[in-house]
């Protein structure tokens, strides 16, 4: 179903790997990470257009199952020639299950084994998820990574919850591989176990014995500190195959991708480029900048010397908080291309350093930066 090549790695840890999709209509996907997938929840990266993706050198983006679903609808999806045609985004895309969004944004909902009766976040209208509908809608978006359907327990939860939480994610990923899909999609398990090392180790046991194409650690970065989330992630990586892709779900910060690229992670989404960006909270190489500060009102440099983007190279600081104050539609548009660009320039520079033998070089320089 899937190539997937490590070209290099760091003390069985960091990695740089080649992963091929073979893509809807005959056309190879081709991702080199590790990589960052902006997030187009509801078909869209908000404020970018898919020009301008490709333009900064997004590989993969991410859409939302649960999203579509309730809007515009999977079957219109396919109907219009799958997500691909109906965004206008060449390159491949994963989707996740809607499983976080079911139990996070729904009004209501009620958990039982065969799935989730939830209310939508829009209207209030009743709906019911489960692993089997998860894949059939996923099987209509055309999506080249599909997530498998998953119960993600609430932080903090006691051990019982999360282990309820976990065996209901195995049955229901061994109920979702049931389901067929198109002949281009590709299948990622999901480990869960909360914080408590022994679930995440029974998780991923069981979960990577099921035919997988590749394996995804979900359930963090849900409001534990940064610290414990790594911690979790550097435990958990050595029990994913060497052999398959892995993708750390929802995570995050910077330094966040850094530590976990250590880890011996490939894939990596978050909404926070794209929502910072709209807040006016803008990453550069020298650390997080707040746009709005009085103290950018008459800076006329750059926003970040280092960077390529068109926010950076044509405008001035000053400029860009003038936007912000101002509310107008270009600040989010510029603010979004430039952490989307600062974010796939980091995945970019931690690829080449891994290639070169060079990462903790590099990573102790990145911190360097971000404290001076």
């Amino acid at each position: 179903m899937i190539q997937f090549e490590v070209q290099h790695t760091i003390d069985n840890r960091a990695r740089a790997a080649r992963l091929v999709l073979p893509g809807s209509r005959g056309k190879a996907h081709e991702i080199l990470t590790p990589m960052f997938m902006p997030v187009g929840t509801a078909g869209t990266v908000k404020a970018m257009t898919t020009t301008e993706l490709r333009g900064i050198g997004a590989q993969i983006i991410l859409g939302n199952t649960y999203h579509l679903y309730l809007r515009p609808g999977h079957e219109r999806v396919e109907r219009l020639g799958e997500l691909q045609k109906f965004m206008n985004w060449d390159g491949p895309i994963l989707t996740d299950s809607g499983g976080f969004q079911v139990f996070s944004l729904a009004a209501l909902n009620k958990i039982d084994d065969e799935g989730v009766t939830f209310q939508s976040h829009i209207d209030g209208s009743s709906h019911r998820f489960t692993p089997e509908l998860s894949m059939e809608i996923q099987r209509a978006l055309g999506s080249d990574i599909v997530m498998a359907f998953d119960q993600c327990p609430p932080y903090p939860a006691t051990s019982e919850q999360v282990q309820a939480a976990m065996r209901r994610t195995v049955r229901w990923a061994e109920r979702g591989l049931r389901v067929p899909m198109k002949p281009h999609q590709a299948r990622f398990g999901i480990i869960q176990g909360g914080l408590y090392e022994q679930l995440r180790e029974q998780s991923a046991r069981e979960i990577t014995s099921l035919p997988f194409d590749g394996f995804a650690i979900g359930g963090l970065s849900i409001g534990e500190t940064p610290e414990l989330m790594q911690k979790m992630a550097h435990y958990t990586a050595p029990f994913l195959p060497q052999d398959k892709p892995r993708y750390l779900m929802g995570v995050g910060r910077p330094e966040d991708l850094v530590e976990c690229v250590r880890a011996g992670i490939d894939l990596f989404d978050c909404v926070m480029p794209t929502r910072n960006a709209r807040n006016g909270q803008l990453f550069t190489s020298l650390g997080k900048v707040n746009i709005k500060n009085s103290k950018n009102a008459d800076d006329s440099g750059p926003l970040d010397p280092e960077c390529p983007c068109e926010a950076c190279t044509q405008y001035s600081r000053a400029y860009l908080r003038h936007l912000f104050i101002a509310g107008e539609v270009l600040s989010a548009r510029l603010n979004t291309l430039h952490n989307l660009t600062y974010y796939l320039r980091l995945m970019g520079q931690m690829r080449a350093a891994i290639l070169e033998n060079r990462f903790d070089d590099w990573a102790k320089s990145f911190y360097t930066k971000l404290r001076t």
